[in-house]
């Protein structure tokens, strides 16, 4: 089993990098590749999926991110190909908060969870993932700029009120960001 791989990025494609480490290639499946830079060296924390018909590598930024997806593949139900997305288009800390909290409608805006899944990925996981309370910080943030993109402002808008207001609820965050872009 790899713990990680550190090595020069040699090709970027939509699902996956090629990592070159002692002249040898190997193909990783990443939840963003495009948070990778060709040619730059990386330090990637890698799961090893071995199946009868496959045998592939996942590759994450953060140890952190790497446990999530090793706690998600363990849901019945959700495999790999399903989890990896998740970690794609959500911030850890969102779905950690969403799983505490039993929040299905957060877990299924993800690609393939429906409300099955989420509900098996809430009972499975809720109590088993935790953040503290700067990560808690991080997740209503994002929330809030999900909430205000949807909305139809820009992100740069966002961006510049976000400093400005009290880490809060999540609801009276969006109160007070649309009180001041209504400025």
């Amino acid at each position: 089993m790899f713990s990680y791989i550190k090595g020069i990025i040699t090709e970027i494609m939509p699902g996956y990098i090629v990592i070159e480490n002692n002249n040898i290639g190997y193909k990783v499946f990443v939840p963003n590749p495009y948070l990778y830079k060709e040619n730059e060296s990386y330090k990637t924390y890698i799961y090893e999926h071995i199946r009868e018909d496959e045998h592939s590598l996942y590759g994450f930024s953060s140890i952190d991110e790497r446990d999530l997806f090793l706690k998600l593949i363990d849901v019945k139900g959700l495999g790999p190909k399903m989890a990896l997305p998740m970690l794609a288009t959500g911030s850890i800390f969102g779905i950690v908060d969403a799983i505490n909290r039993e929040n299905i409608l957060y877990l299924k805006k993800f690609p393939k969870i429906g409300d099955k899944v989420a509900r098996q990925i809430i009972l499975d996981l809720k109590g088993k993932v935790h953040t503290d309370k700067e990560e808690e910080d991080v997740s209503n943030n994002d929330e809030v700029v999900l909430a205000l993109t949807a909305l139809g402002y820009k992100s740069t808008d966002i961006h510049k009120v976000l400093p400005k207001i009290k880490n809060d609820s999540v609801e009276n965050m969006i109160k007070e960001a649309l009180k001041l872009l209504l400025k």
